[in-house]
């Protein structure tokens, strides 16, 4: 089943549901699904540190650097 058929056959399914606690889960796991990753959130935090620690470069210095491979 491809992906279009399988959410259309969900939204059918979440659409005849009376259970309400079925309901509260789906909710639940809607809320707290991230979109990020947890690694990505890592990569995410250690570049604002470095960045408020000052290890940074110039978009130019970097440039500079690996213009023979641009």
């Amino acid at each position: 089943m491809d992906t279009f058929a399988e959410k259309l056959d969900l939204i059918h399914w979440i659409t005849e549901l009376q259970d309400i606690s079925i309901l509260a889960t789906i909710r639940s796991i809607k809320e707290n699904t991230s979109i990020v990753s947890e690694s990505e959130t890592m990569s995410i935090k250690k570049g604002l540190d470095d960045f408020l620690q000052g290890k940074i470069r110039s978009h130019l210095n970097v440039k500079k650097r690996y213009e023979k491979w641009l």
